[in-house]
């Protein structure tokens, strides 16, 4: 009898955000904790900040998932956690996809239709999104994250392992089931 290895799927956590924009930078802070933490096999935590085109290079690579983690502002309590499961739009042609490179910006819906006009594709892709307490022009946005979203890092850090460990079990879910 021969036993068949099965290798886990492969998952990477990016961090997206702009460390000088206030709650904005939650993304990259929850990453810069978990890149310290063990890993399990097959996951890949990276700090993106508001390199879209390495973000989009690196999908690429063949992950069967990923988890971006961000400042979502859904109009809810600042410091609020959410995990959104995007539709992606396969529709897109090339020649749409190859007018979005922009290689200091961080849209992540032009990073997924770059990433399809390169010929990649994802299998699954889930945000964790904090809501922001502080939202403006580049002028007005204080450098520090709030309070709210400070205090809800080490929320995102577990909400994110345990988002993880669930994909890496195999266990088919929606986001907040």
């Amino acid at each position: 009898m021969s036993s068949v290895s099965v290798d886990p799927p492969r998952v990477l956590v990016a961090g997206v955000g702009n460390i000088f924009l206030g709650d904005d930078a939650f993304g990259v802070e929850v990453v810069q904790r978990l890149a310290r933490r063990p890993l399990p096999e097959g996951v890949r935590v990276v700090d993106f900040g508001i390199r879209g085109l390495d973000l989009a290079y690196a999908l690429l690579d063949g992950y069967e998932a990923v988890i971006l983690v961000d400042a979502a502002p859904r109009g809810g309590v600042p410091g609020s956690l959410y995990v959104l499961e995007p539709e992606l739009d396969p529709g897109r042609s090339p020649a749409e996809g190859a007018a979005l490179m922009e290689t200091h910006n961080m849209d992540p819906a032009r990073v997924f239709q770059l990433v399809t006009a390169l010929g990649g594709e994802v299998e699954r892709v889930m945000m964790v999104g904090c809501e922001p307490e502080t939202t403006g022009s580049d002028e007005d946005m204080p450098m520090e994250m709030s309070a709210a979203v400070k205090t809800a890092v080490e929320a995102g850090v577990g909400l994110v392992e345990s988002l993880v460990a669930r994909l890496l079990s195999g266990e088919k879910f929606r986001p907040g089931v």
